[in-house]
């Protein structure tokens, strides 16, 4: 899959710089496979939730929420939001 875009996830590794190692193996992950679906994805991605039409990872054993967009018939996943718990749990991002 290509992932639109990395940018985002330096820009919150210097926020957060004990981020960027779970971060960067997540897209590595994400850019080495692909998906046909949500189940695919899962099956890779255990803790993936879907909400509306988000996907929201946990990243870096529950520390960080990572946001996105998927579209697998393109194989594209877009960068919404890459948030702390604690601001994931302000509800915000919706």
């Amino acid at each position: 899959m290509k992932l639109i875009s990395n940018w985002a996830l330096r820009e919150f590794s210097g926020i957060h710089p004990q981020a960027e190692e779970p971060l960067q193996a997540w897209r590595h992950i994400i850019e080495r496979n692909t998906f046909q679906n949500f189940a695919a994805m899962r099956q890779t991605f255990g803790s993936v939730d879907k909400v509306g039409d988000r996907y929201v990872f946990n990243i870096g054993g529950n520390k960080y929420r990572f946001i996105a967009t998927v579209a697998y018939s393109i194989q594209t996943v877009w960068v919404k939001h890459v948030l702390t718990h604690v601001e994931y749990d302000k509800g915000a991002w919706k």
